[in-house]
């Protein structure tokens, strides 16, 4: 074995925990060493350590897929949920209407509006595409 594979085995030992995860306990401390990284980088892509956080987002997110698969969910579910959460009725949302119209989209008699889901998204502070 030359020196560069030797080296190169001896850094991979040390680093190769961060590049899988097997079970709860290291999806645990996976996450917890990318909330660290992603308070530490942020979203400065000239950071030393940003492909580490970028890599090791995506080997969360694969676990998460595979361990923990979202459900299929409608616009309407989410908004059905967020109106939940946060206790409010058809009444606290005059963004998207009168009670009449909002009755009407909770029944899904009418679909919600691209405005709708603007106003939607900058209310609760999610993505247009979670109303969709």
């Amino acid at each position: 074995m030359n020196l560069i594979t030797q080296e190169t085995q001896n850094h991979w030992v040390a680093i190769s925990p961060l590049f899988s995860i097997h079970n709860e306990e290291e999806y645990d401390l996976a996450v917890e060493r990318l909330n660290n990284l992603i308070d530490w980088v942020g979203t400065d892509e000239q950071h030393p350590f940003y492909d580490l956080l970028d890599i090791l987002g995506m080997v969360v997110q694969a676990y998460e897929e595979k361990h923990y698969p979202m459900p299929e969910c409608r616009g309407i579910d989410m908004l059905k949920f967020f109106m939940d959460e946060h206790g409010l009725n058809p009444l606290d949302l005059p963004e998207i209407g009168n009670f009449a119209v909002v009755s009407d989209i909770l029944n899904q008699k009418k679909a919600l509006s691209v405005e709708q889901i603007k106003m939607l998204s900058e209310r609760f502070l999610m993505s247009p595409a979670m109303f969709i």
